[in-house]
């Protein structure tokens, strides 16, 4: 993606929605809000953690502030395609976002500690990046996710966006963009998850459109659900094995 925004600031709300509500609410949008200029397009990230994967679960324990460190990539790139570096803070229910472009290979030596940022590019967010860094000083590589994404944009107020996130995969292992998308899924079946990100207050004709539909705000990190579901996994063998026990005594 060739033009990108390096700053955001804005509050988002997510929404677990079924196709049905999907089809009836994108009729309701027409008048409002049309496709952005990318169309359905792939968007995969590497989320990077503490050994003890510090940075989920401070998040999951609902902090006032929290944070998120990754590499997110627009398609499947190559070690030469250029990827962004993102540091994703929450702070009192509004979300803060830094980013940088640079190529993967970059990217991944610098949040590895073996490339200095200002050698790679003189964006005025590097000391930020630097200081998150130093902070978590073993930050590495915890989940890829992966999801395809439609993106709507306000007719008249281009700081109204809603996306649609589909088929949202997750692992925890080959943990590279440049491995292609595939995993396992966290959505619930039949369903989609809906972001609507605002600058500012939510428009009436979109806070009137929520309530004749019936959708509601959900609480649904991605990150948070891939988490879970990772955590589930590795507590089966042991569950069936305690299970086996049992039933031989």
């Amino acid at each position: 993606m060739a033009n990108y925004q390096s700053v955001f600031e804005r509050k988002e709300t997510k929404y677990l929605i079924t196709y049905d509500q999907w089809n009836k609410l994108l009729i309701e949008l027409r008048p409002y809000m049309e496709l952005d200029q990318y169309g359905k397009h792939l968007i995969t990230n590497i989320y990077y953690d503490t050994p003890s994967w510090y940075l989920i679960r401070h998040s999951m324990s609902k902090p006032l502030y929290k944070e998120k460190v990754r590499l997110r990539s627009y398609g499947i790139p190559t070690k030469k395609d250029s990827v962004y570096v993102e540091i994703k803070k929450k702070f009192d229910g509004i979300v803060y976002k830094r980013r940088t472009k640079m190529q993967l290979k970059n990217a991944e030596r610098f949040l590895a500690h073996q490339n200095e940022l200002e050698s790679i590019s003189n964006d005025q967010k590097v000391h930020e990046f630097e200081s998150v860094l130093s902070f978590y000083p073993d930050l590495k590589p915890a989940m890829y996710l992966s999801y395809k994404r439609l993106a709507y944009i306000g007719k008249l107020d281009n700081d109204v966006r809603i996306t649609f996130d589909q088929e949202i995969l997750y692992r925890t292992h080959d943990l590279s963009l440049s491995s292609g998308s595939y995993g396992e899924p966290i959505l619930p079946e039949n369903h989609l998850l809906m972001e609507i990100k605002i600058c500012g207050a939510m428009p009436v004709w979109l806070a009137r459109i929520l309530s004749e539909q019936q959708i509601y705000p959900a609480k649904f990190s991605k990150y948070a659900n891939g988490y879970k579901d990772y955590l589930k996994k590795q507590e089966e063998p042991i569950m069936e094995a305690r299970e086996r026990e049992v039933y031989s005594a």
